[in-house]
């Protein structure tokens, strides 16, 4: 039985190997709504890159990490439809979070081309979307098909680990990348 309810982020994070330390990037990280988690995960060693487009979105994670002294919350402006966009290093990060930005960019291929970039041989990628036939998606007619983002992510040198339900309205695809 799928899990009930909107999208908890701790939830849908429990399906993913986290551990203290870690450097992990949270690609449209909006308000914060996983990255507090993350940053609660990893610990003090490790390290979240909260990367959005939209410097409101950036405050009000600042905000947050700063509530719950998250010091290791980074919030860093960044245009992921670009080259090298997320500004992080060659196999900078242990894990990329995509959640819920699919379906609102132009060119997925550029925004998993950076995720390949700077994603570590070896390391994970969560990717959160709504279900296709969700009538509460804010856009309708921007859904992402799973199996389209299964074909890039494979396409892109990532091997499928995992599907998951990640609450009532959304998915979760879990990636490795090739060693």
């Amino acid at each position: 039985m799928p899990p009930i309810g909107f999208l908890n982020p701790n939830s849908a994070l429990e399906e993913w190997d986290i551990r203290p330390g870690e450097r992990i990037a949270d690609f449209g990280c909006g308000p914060g709504f996983f990255s507090i988690p993350l940053g609660q995960k990893v610990g003090q060693n490790g390290k979240i890159y909260s990367l959005d487009i939209r410097p409101e979105a950036l405050e009000a994670t600042r905000s947050k990490a700063k509530l719950f002294h998250l010091f290791n919350v980074e919030p860093t402006r960044a245009d992921l439809e670009t080259p090298r966009g997320s500004g992080i290093k060659d196999w900078g990060v242990d894990k990329v979070l995509v959640a819920n930005i699919l379906f609102q960019v132009e060119n997925q291929n550029t925004v998993i081309s950076e995720v390949a970039r700077i994603l570590r041989p070896g390391g994970s990628i969560l990717v959160i979307e709504w279900n296709e036939n969700d009538s509460a998606h804010p856009i309708p007619s921007s859904k992402v098909n799973k199996e389209e983002i299964k074909t890039a992510f494979l396409g892109a040198g990532f091997n499928f680990q995992k599907e998951f339900a990640a609450g009532s309205h959304h998915y979760g695809l879990i990636f490795n990348k090739k060693d």
